[in-house]
């Protein structure tokens, strides 16, 4: 026997509602990267990063990482959003955080700086194909050391390591693990769950 409407009403109150993540996500205030940073990347990222400004500043953001790095103007342009930014900015790094994921991953203080156990961190020195005129590859040679000597600058500021140290440490890709970067001073803590963040 067919229900009648009032039936189907009951019952359409009591189904569950589908969740979106996009919409937990922005709720919670996180804000995931993952995959190469690139401008869409760096894009999506900054407007969110705007957008939870406005609506609470007082509340925290949260970032998760997991990425083998990307474009290094994307990469710079997020990490200085997350210092112009009034809420505390605090970031997550997953699976693996490379190259200029590792430089966003800089951006906060130390003690906002955590990972998963299993994280894996790369950092080195920036590396590009050079083409064109012997004149252009000339002034393109000088910007990448210009963007180098700035991100081992971070890097130095940030473990609170010589800037020497940090020069020899990215003249060769220096892979490290989750216990090993919180010796060297990129990851503030470690954390096994969500609860642990605070």
């Amino acid at each position: 026997m067919p229900k009648n409407d009032n039936n189907r009403a009951k019952d359409s109150d009591q189904a569950p509602r589908s969740i979106s993540p996009a919409a937990t996500l922005q709720q919670e205030r996180i804000i995931t990267i993952f995959g190469e940073v690139d401008k869409v990347i760096a894009q999506r990222t900054n407007e969110r990063l705007l957008a939870f400004n406005f609506i609470e500043p007082e509340k925290p953001i949260t970032i998760f990482i997991s990425s083998p790095g990307g474009h290094v103007d994307s990469g710079v342009a997020i990490f200085d959003m997350i210092r112009f930014v009034q809420p505390k900015v605090r970031v997550v790094g997953v699976g693996w955080v490379g190259s200029i994921a590792t430089h966003i991953f800089l951006a906060p203080p130390k003690a906002e700086r955590f990972c998963l156990a299993g994280t894996r961190f790369l950092i080195h020195q920036p590396s590009t194909a050079f083409t064109g005129a012997a004149s252009d590859i000339e002034i393109q040679a000088k910007e990448i050391l210009r963007i180098r000597e700035s991100i081992n600058s971070t890097i130095a500021e940030q473990t609170e390591r010589s800037l020497e140290q940090v020069e020899e440490d990215t003249h060769r890709d220096l892979w490290m693990t989750a216990d090993e970067s919180v010796e060297y001073g990129l990851v503030g803590q470690i954390i096994q769950r969500i609860q642990d963040l605070p």
